[in-house]
């Protein structure tokens, strides 16, 4: 396409390779070779090449305007040579400029672009992402590993380790940890490492912290090389208001809104990108499409996407703009995002698109065509903010807040969910997950494990933010690394052969994930044993075999819950939170549960199960029960405690408790011990 189309379909908003048409690119004229320029600074009396080539004068390489593009030639530059715009505004003042198509960039605290042909990489990927192509995720294993590169692991010097260092210990990690994708905190160049790479300056750069844009392509081959999907952060909601970047970037408002009541996020002091403007879509259309193209890159989880949608977000009364129907959503950022996820399709069937999106939007997960904003995922924050809630609570006051381990499942099948343990959640005095839980070291373990075996039991498909699998018990340092000193301890050595072992049953237990987006893959068997903090489910396959899941928020040992079950002869356990190899106890069902004809929970048959404190057991049903068994013998038993209704069970009086949700063990009578109540609160 001629240089007139590009420029047409720049204008309409729909160039989504723009990164070939702007920037910097070798190129030859007039038998020399040097690089050619193009940047969009519609409102710039002039436009300049800048660099130490020519001493950073700004009249000594100006550019040619188009229309609203500026245009130029340069001979014999070298590669890696810094450079920079110079934008003279209409008022006269001069603006050193990065290039918002820049492929790379001077490492922090320098701020100017370099060259480089970012061509010609030896892709060795091509198995991958074919077979990537016949595992829809859909129906597949989906547990991912967020990572931030640059305090996962640190070199003694203090500084970081370049992206193929990383990418080997990383991959061979992962691997090993039974996880099979990653999802990377930004990586798109950014000025301050605190921001963690959420103000972003280069769209189309991975940041120089680490390395060159061959070495982050090298480190995306790698992972695939070891079956490791690459999701990255994307941030196409805001950007940073530093000088070098977009911000005003021909000295009047470009890439953000000129409106005063849609131009600023005041809470993170950014500039709002304008949806509206077409060559802002095709801006990041292209950013986009640039990762999923030239780095092969999985997936994209669109951060903020809540402070894209609504024009009041943040804003007091007055403080916004309606929209032109007189309402609070941000039409042109609707169409952007349903533009995004057309294009992210079109480049790639199998891509992953997340929205990281926290309010009540409907359809996010729903083709446009249908009304919907046409991601594919989206994170489940009511999930994980009523399971933070819930995990912070002495197990006394557990009782009292039952739903928010359940209200989950009202909503679980409304949009293809992603239940997200993250890096938000681990920062700014909010603790580490471990820190969240009651109790000594050893009970924050344990109810770790019982946790997370809920998580993966949960509909839904799995992310875990770096450092609960060692045990960490600190919050979160961007500036430090993982406190891989843990594992010098043999609690935590058992600790991360729990989530080994954990996600290695996950990926290999298709009742856990090949019908998360589906109803017919979840049934409630006990949903409403507040007073014991227990919660019993089936998880089924799309083949219709189940597994059963319980799990205990409670610090008491149950011997003899019994749970009405479907009608197989028996139930044996495969997975157990509180096996001694994990640093747990053993207790469980050691031998394999016979069904009986008790019936229980609305059911003519039930198990008695033994369920560790703290913990969970999944068991899978074995045989079938004849039909004719379960009516024999005329009168029913009279009824349990665990299978008579609420209002019916007979009132408890709560034992106290020690100082601290420690674990309570039956006595060894030879007869099956009462559940026994919850525990009183802490002291």
């Amino acid at each position: 396409m001629g240089e007139n189309g590009q420029a047409s379909r720049f204008h309409a908003g729909t160039l989504t390779e723009g990164w070939a048409w702007f920037g910097a690119h070798p190129a030859l004229s007039r038998g020399r070779e040097g690089w050619s320029f193009r940047v969009w600074a519609p409102h710039a009396a002039a436009v300049s090449v800048v660099g130490d080539f020519n001493q950073w004068d700004a009249s000594a390489a100006p550019l040619k305007r188009e229309g609203e593009t500026w245009t130029g030639f340069l001979p014999d530059l070298p590669r890696y040579t810094s450079y920079k715009y110079a934008v003279t505004g209409a008022d006269g003042a001069v603006h050193y400029k990065a290039d918002p198509y820049g492929f790379h960039t001077e490492t922090r605290p320098a701020t100017a672009s370099k060259l480089i042909d970012i061509e010609g990489f030896p892709w060795t990927d091509a198995k991958f992402r074919e077979k990537k192509g016949d595992r829809p995720v859909y129906t597949s294993p989906l547990n991912i590993y967020e990572v931030h590169l640059g305090s996962w692991r640190r070199p003694e010097n203090e500084g970081f380790y370049d992206y193929r260092t990383i990418a080997r210990d990383l991959a061979a990690y992962v691997k090993d940890m039974g996880y099979n994708a990653v999802e990377l905190l930004p990586v798109t160049e950014h000025p301050l490492d605190d921001s963690w790479g959420y103000q972003c300056t280069g769209y189309f750069a991975p940041t120089s912290r680490y390395g060159t844009p061959f070495d982050f392509m090298w480190f995306v081959d790698h992972m695939h090389q070891n079956g490791i999907s690459v999701i990255l952060d994307w941030v196409p909601a805001h950007f940073c208001k530093d000088e070098q970047g977009l911000y005003e970037f021909d000295g009047s408002f470009c890439y953000e809104y000129s409106d005063p009541k849609k131009r600023e996020h005041a809470g993170w002091g950014t500039r709002i990108f304008d949806y509206g403007r077409q060559e802002v879509v095709s801006f990041l259309l292209s950013s986009a499409r640039f990762w999923l193209e030239m780095y092969h890159i999985d997936g994209l989880r669109v951060d903020a996407v809540a402070s894209m949608l609504y024009l009041d977000y943040d804003r007091p009364d007055g403080q916004w703009t309606p929209n032109k129907n007189g309402g609070k959503e941000n039409l042109e950022a609707v169409e952007f995002l349903r533009n995004l996820n057309r294009m992210a399709f079109s480049v790639d069937p199998s891509v992953l698109m997340v929205a990281e999106e926290s309010t009540s939007w409907p359809l996010v997960t729903s083709p446009p065509e249908a009304g919907g904003l046409g991601f594919n995922l989206k994170w489940n924050m009511g999930w994980m903010n009523d399971m933070c809630h819930y995990l912070k609570l002495d197990p006394y006051f557990r009782q009292f807040n039952h739903k928010d381990i359940t209200f989950s499942l009202m909503y679980a099948f409304s949009e293809n969910y992603v239940l997200p343990l993250s890096h938000d959640e681990v920062v700014h005095m909010k603790g580490s997950l471990v820190g969240k839980m009651p109790g000594d070291y050893e009970n924050q373990l344990r109810s770790l494990r019982g946790f997370y075996a809920y998580l993966l039991a949960h509909p839904g498909k799995k992310l875990l933010f770096m450092g609960p699998e060692i045990g960490q018990w600190h919050e979160w340092d961007a500036n430090g690394q993982l406190d891989w000193y843990l594992l010098d301890a043999e609690i935590n050595r058992k600790t991360q052969a729990f989530f080994r072992a954990a996600n290695r049953f996950y990926q290999k237990t298709p009742e856990l994930w090949e019908m998360d987006f589906r109803g017919q893959g979840f049934e409630w068997l006990v949903p409403d044993d507040n007073h014991n903090n227990v919660a019993v489910f089936l998880r089924r396959d799309a083949e219709g075999s189940d597994l059963l899941c319980a799990v205990n928020f409670s610090p008491n040992a149950y011997p003899d819950y019994r749970v009405g079950v479907p009608d197989h002869r028996r139930f044996v356990e495969v997975f157990n939170t509180d096996a001694g190899e994990f640093g747990g106890g053993g207790y469980g069902n050691a031998e394999p549960v016979e069904a009986e004809t008790v019936p229980s929970h609305g059911r003519d048959c039930s198990v008695s199960l033994r369920i560790p404190p703290f913990g969970g057991v999944f068991l899978r049903g074995e045989g079938k029960i004849p039909a004719k068994k379960a009516a024999a013998k005329g009168e029913k038993p009279a009824p349990t405690e665990a299978s008579m209704p609420a209002a019916e069970k007979p009132a408890k009086t709560p034992k106290s408790s020690k100082a601290s949700p420690t674990v309570k063990k039956e006595r060894d009578t030879g007869k099956k011990a009462a559940k026994k109540p919850a525990a009183k609160p802490v002291k």
